[in-house]
């Protein structure tokens, strides 16, 4: 069930370059509980797409099965949307980006949705580099069956009934390195300052761009012995950089001294300004960040930032030479150019 919002805006309120506000980019009243940091993850998602002057009905927003598969409702009203099975939202998002690669993608998925039942997709979508902005909203349980431990989970971790948590747990973001993902951040649901910046750089990349969002789940997953709490975050996490996202429209006006911030250029130009804090690690080096992931692990350390950034990277469409029109604009003698056509790609393979 959703609830719909009023439509009344303040006059004051601040419009963007298509001429309109945060409103506009909003969704239905949330359902979560009170407190689920996915509100604030779905905020972050508004906020985002509002700075860029993204036109809501050019954003496609998939999701699978979950407490955060719900959150699309409550962000972007106007723009398509696809809610699929468990774990099987990157195959539906692969069709639909075959079909119109014009559109923006948003992928929102949870740790149980990924990690678990999704994790072959998760696989996939990353080897097919798709261009789609891919998020998890961690919180370590399945909250709508009432708090399993996902494989996310850290070892040794407890239940909120006690039970300990015995198996390996699966950190996303180094799979996503692993795996060959071209942009790979990680983000805390209670710092929407960084969510912005990061999913702005996300949506800017060309290729695939994953952020594991740590988002305590309040009701079943905030208590002492949780490696997901509240608390739990705020004594283990560590500012790898501080970063800004400059659109290429815009001008750069403020200097900055020299081996202070590292300016990464994305492939249409705009840039992200990094601002280390605590690691000394090369974002664009994928073993580094690779290094430094393995080690914040073994230090029970979380690590949170822009991790990981090709900026030369390549999309789905670059590898498999597709149409630069999307499927939806070719004419009906474009897609079955007759039996010649077909006769002479068989004969290619003779």
């Amino acid at each position: 069930m959703s609830y719909k919002k009023s439509h009344f805006q303040h006059p004051s309120l601040k419009r963007n370059e298509l001429g309109l506000t945060y409103r506009d980019y909003e969704g239905s009243l949330s359902t979560l509980c009170a407190g689920c940091g996915h509100d604030a993850i779905s905020a972050a998602v508004v906020q985002a797409c509002h700075e860029l002057s993204l036109p809501p009905h050019r954003v496609a927003k998939m999701s699978g099965i979950g407490c955060s598969s719900k959150a699309p409702t409550y962000f972007l009203g106007q723009a398509h949307g696809f809610n699929s099975v468990h774990g099987r939202m990157p195959s539906v998002a692969t069709g639909a980006n075959m079909a119109n690669r014009d559109l923006v993608y948003i992928g929102m998925s949870g740790d149980g949705d990924t990690s678990n039942i999704g994790f072959g997709q998760f696989a996939h979508v990353i080897r097919r580099q798709m261009n789609m902005m891919y998020i998890v909203a961690n919180n370590g349980v399945y909250g709508l069956t009432k708090g399993q431990s996902s494989a996310t989970a850290k070892m040794g971790s407890t239940s909120k009934k006690g039970a300990v948590n015995p198996l390996a747990d699966i950190d996303l973001a180094t799979i996503a390195i692993d795996m060959g993902a071209t942009f790979v951040a990680r983000g805390f649901s209670g710092d929407t300052a960084q969510l912005v910046t990061l999913m702005k750089a996300a949506m800017a990349h060309r290729g695939f761009a994953f952020i594991d969002i740590v988002s305590p789940c309040v009701t079943f997953n905030n208590h002492k012995g949780s490696g997901y709490s509240f608390d739990y975050f705020r004594e283990h996490a560590e500012l790898v950089n501080m970063s800004d996202f400059i659109p290429i429209r815009e001008d750069i006006l403020v200097e900055v001294p020299e081996n202070e911030v590292r300016e990464v250029i994305l492939h249409d130009g705009s840039m992200i300004r990094l601002k280390h804090v605590a690691h000394e690690h090369d974002e664009t080096n994928r073993l580094d960040a690779l290094s430094a992931l393995h080690k914040a692990h073994d230090d029970d350390t979380v690590l949170t930032g822009l991790l990981y950034v090709d900026p030369n990277a390549e999309d789905m469409h670059d590898v498999l030479g597709t149409s630069a029109r999307p499927l939806n604009d070719l004419t009906e003698k474009e897609l079955c150019p007759g039996m010649s056509i077909l006769d002479s790609i068989n004969n290619g393979f003779r």
